[in-house]
C-alpha cells in the first residue's frame, strides 16, 4: 500500500489541481450516501416497494441539503471538460477524437449494468416475482442513469457552452418556473429545465476553466446569494424544502429541476470554490491524494452499482424470515434512522463486492505479464485520475 501511494503521488503532474478531483469524489460519495439514507425497500405481503423516509419524516429535509451534490459534479465536469477540450485542440486533436476519449469510459460500465439487470429481471419474473417488485428494483437501479444522459449531452456541447454565460440558462429556469407555477402553465414546460438547470453549474465550471471565478469573494457571493435565494423560494414561494424528489409530493425540486434546485446548486458551487484551498493543503499528503485518486478511478463503478449493493443486502435480509428494522420496515421514526445508519457499513461491504466483480468494465485489464501493476495519472477520460496498465 505504501508503494502504491508513493507511485500515485510521484506520477501526478505537479500542476494538477488535486482539489478538483476531491470535489468530484465528494460529489460521488454524496450521491451514494444520499440514496442509501433516503431510499428504503419495504417488504409488504411478498412485495418490495420503494419508500422514502422524507414522506413520513419531512424534518429530515436537511439530509438532502447535505447529500444532493449533483451541482458540484456538473461544476467539476464542466471545468474538466473545457480544460481537456482546450488541451486536445492545442495538440491538434479533432472534436470527434476528444469526445470519444471523454465518453469511452461511460459506455462499458453502463452496458454491464444493463446486461446484468436485464438478466436479473428475467430471472425474477421466472421465479414468480410480481411486476411491482421488479419495477421498483429496476427503477432504483436505472433511474440514476438520467444523470449520465444529461452529462453526456452537456459534454458533447462543451465547444458551444464556452460561449454561454451561466446567467443565460439561469434566466431560462426562472422564466420556465414563472410560467409553470406563477401563470399555471403546462407542467411539461418543466422538462426544459433538465437541460437549462444543470447547464448552470456546468457553465460555471467552463467559466472557471477559462480563468474566471478565481477570487474568494466570488465563492462567498455564490454561497450566500444562492443560499438566501433558496431560503426565500422555500419560505415565501412554496418550493419544497427537500432538494430530492419525495414520492407523492405535488412538486419535486429535482424531477425536473426547479429554480430552487438551481439556486441551491449555486450555493454548492460557491462552497466548492471556497473549499479548493483547504482541499489542496490536505491533498498535499500522499495518502489522502491516493484515496481520492483511487475513488476517481472507479467513480463510475461506484455510482452505477451502489443501488444494486443496497438491493442485494435487502434481498439477503429477507432470508431472516422477518422484516429487519432499517432494512425492510417502514421509515417512520428515530429507530429506523438509527438502524439504517447501522446498515450503511453492510451496504458499503456489498458495494465493495460489486466493485471487485465489475471494476474491469471501467478500466479493463490491469495486470502486466509479470503480474505487476503500473499506475499512471492522466487528464483525459471522463474524470479518472489514475489508470492501471
Amino acid at each position: 500500500m505504501r508503494e502504491l501511494v508513493r507511485r500515485i503521488d510521484a506520477a501526478t503532474p505537479p500542476d494538477r489541481d488535486r482539489a478538483v478531483d476531491a470535489l468530484r469524489a465528494l460529489a460521488i460519495l454524496g450521491v451514494v450516501l444520499g440514496h442509501w439514507l433516503v431510499t428504503a425497500l419495504v417488504a409488504d405481503s411478498g412485495t418490495l416497494r420503494a419508500v422514502s423516509p422524507l414522506q413520513r419524516m419531512p424534518e429530515l429535509a436537511p439530509v438532502s441539503w447535505t447529500f444532493q451534490t449533483l451541482a458540484v459534479f456538473f461544476f467539476v465536469g464542466g471545468q474538466v471538460a473545457a480544460s481537456g477540450y482546450a488541451s486536445a485542440r492545442a495538440r491538434g486533436a479533432t472534436y470527434g477524437q476528444w469526445l470519444r476519449a471523454r465518453l469511452a469510459r461511460l459506455f462499458r460500465p453502463v452496458a454491464a449494468v444493463l446486461v446484468v439487470w436485464t438478466a436479473a429481471a428475467v430471472a425474477l419474473f421466472a421465479a414468480g416475482a410480481g411486476y411491482d417488485t421488479v419495477h421498483a428494483l429496476l427503477k432504483l437501479v436505472l433511474s440514476p442513469l438520467w444523470f449520465l444522459l444529461v452529462f453526456t449531452a452537456l459534454t458533447a456541447a462543451t465547444p458551444l457552452l464556452v460561449r454561454v454565460h451561466p446567467l443565460w440558462p439561469l434566466a431560462v429556469v426562472l422564466y420556465v418556473d414563472l410560467f409553470r407555477f406563477g401563470l399555471d402553465g403546462p407542467a411539461a414546460l418543466g422538462w426544459i429545465n433538465v437541460a437549462a438547470g444543470w447547464m448552470v453549474p456546468y457553465c460555471l465550471g467552463v467559466l472557471r476553466a477559462r480563468g474566471g471565478l478565481r477570487s474568494r469573494t466570488t465563492g462567498l457571493v455564490l454561497l450566500t446569494g444562492g443560499a438566501a435565494a433558496t431560503a426565500a423560494l422555500v419560505l415565501c414561494a412554496g418550493y419544497p424544502a427537500s432538494m430530492v424528489g419525495v414520492p407523492g409530493a405535488a412538486v419535486s425540486n429535482l424531477n425536473p429541476p426547479t429554480l430552487a434546485a438551481v439556486t441551491f446548486g449555486l450555493a454548492q458551487c460557491g462552497a466548492a470554490l471556497l473549499l479548493l484551498g483547504p482541499l489542496r493543503r490536505v491533498l498535499a499528503r500522499p495518502a489522502a491524494w491516493a484515496a481520492v485518486a483511487l475513488l476517481n478511478l472507479y467513480a463510475m463503478t461506484v455510482f452505477l452499482w451502489h443501488q444494486t449493493a443496497m438491493i442485494a443486502v435487502t434481498a439477503t435480509g429477507l432470508l431472516a424470515g422477518r422484516p429487519l428494522s432499517g432494512l425492510h420496515t417502514v421509515p417512520d421514526g428515530t429507530d429506523w434512522i438509527l438502524a439504517r445508519l447501522a446498515w450503511l457499513p453492510v451496504f458499503a461491504g456489498a458495494l465493495l463486492v460489486c466493485w471487485a466483480a465489475f471494476r474491469t468494465y471501467e478500466q479493463g485489464g490491469g495486470r502486466t505479464r509479470g503480474g505487476g501493476r503500473v499506475v499512471r495519472v492522466h487528464r483525459a477520460g471522463s474524470g479518472a485520475v489514475v489508470e492501471r496498465a
